[in-house]
């Protein structure tokens, strides 16, 4: 029999709510989310050049910025900070966005990049383009990871659409933690039959804001922004799609279509995100469930703002790192997965509570 959707469904767009006075409140509410992801990220920003191994009070780091003060701190805010900080808010957006339309399409509130795999999927392709052209250099590497993130994409596509993972996210999410343990451990074979890139994978692969330059950074930015427009361009269908096949096809949208070019858009994203700073896994996981605490259910208003999120997070994460390490920095896919599993083990524990079997 089916279920009619009501509004406390979480995969239900709010505008089914109807009247004028919920459509006021619910823009309200969307602005002051907005204000607050800004703001969020504002701060984040300013810490990332400000907080580290030796602080930084924040006029001289303006004074760095604008090339003025003295030669160590232009330095250290200038050609290193800067480069990190725009890596983190390239790949925090990317990965907010892949985390928000996995979700969307898989029907798994836990799904993750990370998680479900795809982030090592890109790995092991930019492990395989590393064996294939000699090392580590982003642009030797980034379209073998753009391959491997498809493929493992296509992969969990294809989980999400059988009847035995679809009947429960925990079902699915243990066949991708399967697949991204099958992956690593191929990269892995990878790495230990040549020494040459061993050293450098050994600290990539734990996911990190230190290895790009902003050059080098800004030369595949424009992959990211292609897989932000179409996942921007899918969000209509998404919210369709997230009431069921048959009313999506109602409304004039084609799931199928919807969901491959999802799985484009997760691949560009996550793929250029992982080639660029290691496969940092949970931001994907955590922010859309933020963003939609801040705007409710609708897509619309979620990838925009977990893209404004995940960089937030990213950044403090990368913070935390450098504080915690003392003299030796901790990566920032390490802090970020101490803040993520421990969400994933509470969220699966309370599974009977929130309809998760």
């Amino acid at each position: 029999m089916a279920v009619r959707p009501t509004r406390s469904d979480p995969a239900v767009p709010p505008e089914i709510d109807g009247g004028p006075r919920g459509r006021i409140r619910g823009e309200v509410v969307v602005v002051v989310g907005v204000l607050v992801a800004l703001v969020v990220l504002a701060l984040a920003v300013v810490a990332s050049f400000a907080i580290g191994a030796r602080s930084i009070p924040p006029d001289e780091v303006v004074e760095a910025l604008l090339g003025r003060g003295s030669l160590s701190v232009v330095g250290i805010v200038g050609e290193l900070r800067v480069n990190r900080t725009v890596l983190g808010l390239v790949c925090g957006a990317a990965l907010g966005a892949a985390g928000a339309l996995m979700q969307a399409v898989t029907r798994n509130p836990i799904a993750d990049p990370g998680i479900l795999g795809v982030n090592a999927g890109a790995a092991l392709g930019v492990v395989v383009g590393a064996a294939v052209t000699g090392g580590l250099g982003l642009a030797s590497t980034v379209w073998f990871a753009l391959v491997g993130a498809g493929l493992a994409s296509a992969v969990i596509l294809v989980l999400s659409a059988s009847s035995m993972a679809a009947s429960s996210p925990v079902r699915l999410t243990l066949a991708g933690v399967a697949l991204a343990a099958t992956l690593s451990g191929i990269s892995q074979a990878f790495v230990v039959l040549d020494e040459q890139i061993l050293d450098a994978y050994r600290y990539w692969q734990v996911g990190s804001l230190t290895a790009r330059p902003v050059d080098e950074v800004l030369g595949v930015v424009p992959l990211i922004v292609g897989g932000g427009i179409i996942a921007l361009l899918l969000l209509r269908g998404l919210d369709a799609i997230a009431l069921g096949d048959d009313s999506a096809i109602s409304l004039g949208v084609r799931p199928g279509w919807v969901r491959v070019w999802s799985l484009v858009a997760v691949a560009l994203l996550a793929g250029t995100a992982t080639a660029l700073a290691g496969p940092i896994g949970f931001v994907g996981l955590i922010i859309p469930h933020l963003a939609r605490g801040l705007v409710g259910p609708s897509l619309r208003r979620v990838v925009p703002l977990s893209m404004a999120l995940a960089p937030a997070l990213l950044l403090v994460a990368d913070v935390i790192g450098r504080v915690i390490g003392g003299g030796a920095e901790t990566p920032a896919g390490v802090v970020t997965a101490f803040i993520g599993a421990p969400l994933l083990i509470v969220y699966l524990a309370s599974g009977r509570r929130v309809g998760v079997t």
